[in-house]
């Protein structure tokens, strides 16, 4: 299980929110990654979700992306912790 801290004001660049204007959350790279990629080396699979990380400008560990990975390429489930940062509004 990974675990990730995330100011509610970007929360859309991890989790889909059809209200947002974000072009490609990490959940979906992830959920495509996971069907494209399973079986398939969980080395090869890592600097895909390295660069979707960065894109979505999240900061997962090496750590959790290769545990990500290993999910991915073993069809295993992975589970995410998230926390949600920042002020609430108003």
């Amino acid at each position: 299980m990974g675990e990730i801290s995330v100011d509610r004001r970007h929360l859309d660049h991890l989790l889909a929110d059809p209200s947002s204007a974000y072009d490609i959350p990490y959940q979906q790279a992830f959920a495509e990654l996971a069907a494209s990629h399973r079986g398939r080396p969980a080395a090869t699979i890592v600097p895909l979700l390295r660069a979707a990380a960065e894109r979505a400008l999240l900061g997962f560990t090496p750590a959790d992306l290769a545990d990500q990975a290993e999910a991915i390429s073993s069809g295993a489930p992975y589970e995410l912790r998230i926390r949600v940062t920042g002020r609430q509004p108003g």
